[in-house]
């Protein structure tokens, strides 16, 4: 692992490649897992704003399910998560587009209604975080299902770090990516 300012990230966050291919994968993190996307508690408030501009993106599915449960849950150890339809598997705030699933979330930030563009972890993904009271440790998180970005990534010879620049700065802000790019540098 290497430190960067107040985290401590994982060697395969540098050296493993990808770049999500969502003609292949159809966006199959959305609809598949154990529980929904995690969330911070400070998610939780923004979810709860902006709910109704992002409700005419949603399926009805998903519009039922955040009215049985609201717009967050606790999940199965007690984390922060995005609700589930039918509770287990594909995310309340799925849409569709082609075949392919999306974010609604982030389908009302493209359109200019809102001004937060999901949640960080799935921002994130497929950086997983681990938090401790005094530092965050950062870990590649493989998934079967994500095959088709690793070899897109691969192809395009691009780390997993390089492609979830955008996220880790939201994240941590410009001067940690900036150290973390050096830190590389010195590998």
């Amino acid at each position: 692992m290497i430190e960067v300012l107040n985290t401590l990230v994982h060697e395969d966050v540098i050296s493993e490649n990808f770049v999500c291919n969502l003609n292949k994968c159809k966006g199959s993190c959305c609809i598949e897992g154990d529980s929904g996307a995690p969330l911070e508690r400070s998610e939780l408030a923004i979810l709860e704003e902006i709910y109704e501009t992002v409700k005419p993106y949603m399926t009805a599915k998903g519009i039922a399910t955040i009215e049985e449960v609201g717009t967050w849950v606790k999940d199965f150890e007690g984390d922060y998560t995005t609700p589930c339809v039918d509770g287990h598997k594909e995310c309340a705030y799925v849409t569709w587009e082609g075949g392919i699933s999306k974010c609604a979330i982030e389908k009302a930030y493209e359109d200019g209604k809102i001004h937060w563009k999901k949640p960080i972890s799935c921002h994130l993904y497929p950086i997983r975080i681990t938090q401790y009271p005094e530092f965050d440790v950062l870990h590649y998180d493989r998934w079967n299902i994500c095959s088709p970005a690793c070899s897109f990534g691969n192809e395009l010879k691009i780390p997993v770090y390089k492609f979830l620049k955008e996220p880790l700065i939201r994240k941590y802000g410009e001067e940690w990516y900036k150290e973390l790019e050096e830190q590389v540098s010195f590998m």
